[in-house]
Formats: structure tokens, C-alpha cells, sequence
């Protein structure tokens, strides 16, 4: 409002809270903003938006001369009785209403972006052609991480509310150091944006990561020489007018795709095929439960039931009193049976107080509802879940999953000797294991065990090669590198094969070293994450050879998942 000098100072604004008597000083607010083109600001309350409605028809934009017109704002309450706002019927019949919705595709959000600002603001700094350059990088950099969203989890591990004011602060900032500095303080630069700006809404330190390594890539003082691309084929512009920058994009800017964020084409690809799988779900919840669909083999809610208590695990508490020494690796057995005795006989119990519910012994509660709704739309319960481990199976594959959990947990509980090679995925806590192997080298050495670390080597072998566990450490098994993938030859992380999302990983070689002896030169800190939703199922960090950039892999999101 003050842009346009518009303010109550002047009267070109016109506050009203609707209170007792006030409804003559509304109308007559109304009447003047409408012919003269005036702003009204309403607080209606309670029974007084009634009133608003019946005389609000009649108020319109009567008279209002050209080029004028009458902007009216209605801070609405919730009128008794109804438990939403209520906005006079008659002043949105007679109004224009307008929703803005966010843009899609790079294009538009670097469009918009770049709306935001004016050919005035690009004049303004006395530094003139840094300004414009950090300025443009900026604007790329905001719709990079707004639009990066799309590709869930692979695109941030979190969600997070990115907004216009977070450019609008930067572009402040950016002008008060390049107008109290004599050179351009990049590295402060960089951390304001990266930290504070935007960084001040991330929580995840692998986002936080992310962001810090845009920036590194956007913004320096290589840009002024125009070798930096923004994405592949998209440079840095030259010094150009506000018109011309917007001229730059339509001309330059590389059509959609992943490409332009720093992803992998098979980024789109998962990321279509989870919008896919959650729209037939939601078909699938459409279809009656008992009904045989489309004159197929459907399966009843009691026939599910019922085959699934054929299969119930079996009690794995008589294994427990097995071993004679507490080392690490049996103390994690233990902790792994324990675990899962706890969820079979949950599974036992819920399966068993439906059968008798579907029987008609027992009143069918809401928990029972609940788990026939499951296993009819094949997806694990929540009673389940609650128990379990992090999964994004379906019910069919997580079931067989849990079998082959427990056999190799009666595999290695038969005398407590280390498998050869190790499935990593089949504990509910991978990390008690990781930390083990480091416990058991650090008893062995007579190490600390906080100045110690895990050392990691992919092998070029599989999981049947192996016949023995090493002397130290522990083969690992069933991981999958997701964004990119191991080039087993030349022992580095490669770009990725087209339709290959999540190729499998080599057995990897697991050992505790000390701290200093860590190689940290040409290798990528990859993180390690139970399932593709990955944040919160975060366990690890590798460190994988790389003779690329950096910054090439942590753009393009790569991770190493226990479960696809």
C-alpha cells in the first residue's frame, strides 16, 4: 500500500471493525471507496456478517470512474453454529476473485522469480555486473529448490516452505555487502544464503548439505567470467537489462528435466511411478471389498485372513539361551529375536482376534475393521507397523521378507557364528550391528572406541562368491545405490543407466579403523537410508570412491537404500 500510497494516513485506506454501530461507518466506507477507488479492510464479527450479506448486494462498484477501483478486504469470524468462516455472499458476487497458484517447470519458477524484481532493482547497486550476475543466480537457485520438491524424498529428504520473501531478503543482503564491502565476500555470501536465508528452514543435515553445495556451484567468482553454467547449456547471462534477462530464459533455457536440477532422468521416472502407484491405490480403495470385481478370482477378507495365520512365525524364544559369550554380534542376535518375537506375536494375536471376529465369536471392534481393510488392500496394518521395522512393501512382499528375516536370524542363531556374508537389511536395527563390528575391533586392539570409525571397500564379488567371513569386520549384502551406480570394473561411482532406478550393490567389505587413518581424498560421504522414503530412516554414512566431482552426486541426490 505504501508503494502505491495508499494509507490510512492519507485516507486511501479505510480500516472498519464491525462492532456496534458501526455499520453506518461500513456503508459509508464502502460508498466513497467505490466511487474514488479507495481500500476497505472489514473485521466482521459474529451476526454482523448477516447483515453485511443482505446489504452487501447493493454496494457493487456503483459510480466508480475509470481506472479506479474499489479493493475490499474482509477479515471474516466463524458466525455461530458453522465451523467455517463466513464471507458475505453478496460482496463475493459482486467482487473479481483471484487465486494464485504456484507455477510448475523450471520455466515458470524462474519467471516468477524473476518478477519479483524490477529493472530499478537491478540499477541499484553500484556494483553493478556482480549484482546483476549473483542476483540471476539466485533467482535460478530459488526455483531450483522449489520445484525440486516434486521428486520426493530423492529430491529432498524433507518438505519445507520455501517462499518469495526468502529471495527478497537474499537480494536485500546481497546489496547491503556488495554496497560495505570493497570485494565481494563470497564465502559470507554464500553462508547467509545457505545457512540463514534458506538454510534457516532446513532441518535435515543432508539437505543442509544440498543447499550449501548449490550455492557453491551458483555462486562464485567465476560467474563474472561467464564459466559458470547454471544447468547443462545454461549459462551465467552477460550484463543485460531486466527485459533482456527474461528474454535470456525463453531463448536459453533447456527444455524440462531432471538435467536441470542436477538429477538423473530415472529421478522423473520413480517419481511417476509413485504418482502412479498412489492413484490406482486410490482406485483399488474405490472397488467394493467383497465383491468378485470384474468376474476375477477375488479373494474374501476371511480367505486372506486365514492364509495368512497358515504362515505365522513360529516362537523364537528357546534360541535365546544358546550362546556362551556375550560378544557383540550375539548381543545383537538377541536383540533381534527379541524384536521379533514381539511382532510375530503381534501378528499372531491381531490374526487370531479377527478369525474369531470374521466367525462371529467376538464383536468385530474398529482395530479389527482396520486390519480386514489391510489385508484386503495388501498393505501392512498398523497395529503391525507399530512393531516392525521401516518398510514401503506391500503386505504379499513384506510377509515373504519377514520369512526370509527369520531364517536368517535361525541361521545365525544355530551356534552365534558370523555369516559369511552379512544381510544387512534384515536387521530392525542396522546400526547395532555397524556399531558391533567397531566394539568387537575395539576390544580386540584395545582401541577407544570413540576415536574410531568404519571403513568401507566394495569388493567386485556376490553374495555366493563368499564362503567365509573375514577376520576383522563383516561382507555385507543387499544394498542398492539409488541415482546413480557402482561401475564394479573401475571400482567408482557411475552415472546411473536410463530405467535402472536402484541397481544393486557388490558385497561390501565393513571394517573399524582408527579415525586418522580414514582416506578422505576422492570419496563421496554417501548416506545410508532403510527405504526410498528416507529422512527419518536414515542409518549411515559410506565413504565410496569417486574420481567425478563432489558435487555431482550430492546434486543428483545419491544414497545407498536397504530395501527397493
Amino acid at each position: 500500500g505504501q508503494k502505491l500510497n495508499f494509507t490510512i494516513d492519507n485516507g486511501k485506506i479505510h480500516n472498519v471493525s464491525l462492532g456496534q454501530g458501526q455499520e453506518a461507518v461500513a456503508e459509508h466506507a464502502l460508498e466513497l471507496a467505490a466511487a474514488q477507488g479507495h481500500w476497505v479492510i472489514l473485521q466482521v464479527r459474529g451476526a454482523l456478517g448477516v447483515r453485511l450479506e443482505q446489504g452487501g448486494r447493493g454496494h457493487g462498484c456503483r459510480g466508480v470512474q475509470q481506472e479506479q477501483f474499489l479493493q475490499l478486504y474482509v477479515s471474516p469470524s466463524r458466525r455461530e453454529g458453522h465451523d467455517t468462516h463466513i464471507i458475505p455472499q453478496g460482496l463475493l458476487e459482486n467482487a473479481i476473485k483471484i487465486t494464485s497458484e504456484p507455477p510448475t517447470g523450471m520455466y515458470a519458477n524462474v519467471h516468477k522469480a524473476l518478477d519479483l524484481f524490477t529493472q530499478d532493482t537491478l540499477e541499484m547497486c553500484s556494483k553493478e555486473v556482480e549484482f546483476k550476475s549473483i542476483l540471476f543466480a539466485l533467482c535460478y537457485f530459488h526455483a531450483v529448490v522449489a520445484e525440486r520438491r516434486k521428486f520426493g524424498a530423492q529430491g529432498w529428504n524433507r518438505s519445507y516452505p520455501f517462499n518469495n520473501g526468502d529471495l527478497t531478503i537474499s537480494i536485500s543482503v546481497l546489496y547491503n555487502y556488495l554496497e560495505a564491502n570493497p570485494k565481494v565476500p563470497w564465502d559470507d555470501l554464500r553462508y547467509l544464503f545457505g545457512e540463514i536465508m534458506y538454510g534457516g528452514h532446513i532441518t535435515d543435515d543432508w539437505d543442509r548439505r544440498l543447499c550449501r553445495t548449490y550455492l557453491s556451484e551458483y555462486i562464485c567468482a567465476e560467474m563474472l567470467e561467464g564459466e559458470v553454467s547454471l544447468a547443462p547449456g545454461f549459462a551465467v547471462p552477460p550484463n543485460l537489462d531486466y527485459k533482456g534477462y527474461h528474454e535470456y530464459i525463453d531463448n536459453n533455457l533447456p527444455p524440462e528435466s531432471p538435467y536441470l536440477y542436477g538429477l538423473h532422468p530415472n529421478a522423473e521416472i520413480g517419481f511417476l511411478t509413485v504418482t502412479s502407484d498412489s492413484l490406482f491405490r486410490t482406485v483399488l480403495e474405490m472397488q467394493p471389498k467383497e465383491s468378485d470385481a470384474g468376474g476375477g478370482s477375488g479373494v474374501s477378507r476371511e480367505e486372506k485372513a486365514s492364509t495368512v495365520l497358515q504362515h505365522t512365525p513360529f516362537n523364537m524364544l528357546e534360541i535365546m539361551a544358546k550362546a556362551e559369550e556375550k560378544t557383540p554380534y550375539v548381543v545383537v542376535a538377541f536383540q533381534e529375536c527379541e524384536r521379533m518375537n514381539i511382532l510375530t506375536q503381534e501378528i499372531r494375536r491381531s490374526l487370531k482376534e479377527l478369525d474369531l471376529g470374521l466367525k462371529g465369536e467376538l464383536t468385530i471392534t474398529s482395530r479389527m475393521e482396520e486390519l480386514a481393510n489391510a489385508l484386503f488392500y495388501d498393505s501392512v496394518p498398523e497395529s503391525w507397523t507399530r512393531v516392525a521395522y521401516p518398510s514401503l512393501l506391500s503386505l504379499g512382499a513384506w510377509y515373504a521378507d519377514l520369512l526370509l528375516r527369520i531364517r536368517e536370524l535361525e541361521v545365525w542363531t544355530t551356534d552365534f557364528a558370523l555369516p559369511a556374508a552379512v544381510w544387512l537389511a534384515g536387521f530392525f536395527n542396522p546400526q547395532s550391528f555397524l556399531t558391533a563390528i567397531m566394539q568387537s575391533t575395539a576390544r580386540k586392539n584395545e582401541w577407544p572406541l570413540d576415536k574410531m570409525c568404519l571403513s568401507v571397500d566394495v569388493t567386485k564379488k556376490k553374495r555366493e562368491d563368499i564362503r567365509a567371513p573375514p577376520r576383522e569386520g563383516s561382507y555385507v549384502h543387499g544394498l542398492f545405490m539409488e541415482g546413480a551406480r557402482w561401475d564394479t570394473q573401475s571400482g567408482v561411482i557411475a552415472d546411473a543407466r536410463l530405467k535402472e532406478l536402484t541397481p544393486p550393490m557388490p558385497v561390501i567389505f565393513i571394517k573399524a579403523i582408527p579415525v586418522d587413518r580414514m582416506d578422505t581424498k576422492n570419496v563421496y560421504e554417501c548416506p545410508v537410508y532403510r527405504t526410498r522414503m528416507r529422512g527419518p530412516t536414515y542409518i549411515w554414512t559410506f565413504n565410496l570412491k569417486t574420481k567425478e566431482k563432489v558435487s555431482k552426486w550430492i546434486l543428483a541426490a545419491v544414497a545407498l537404500l536397504l530395501e527397493v
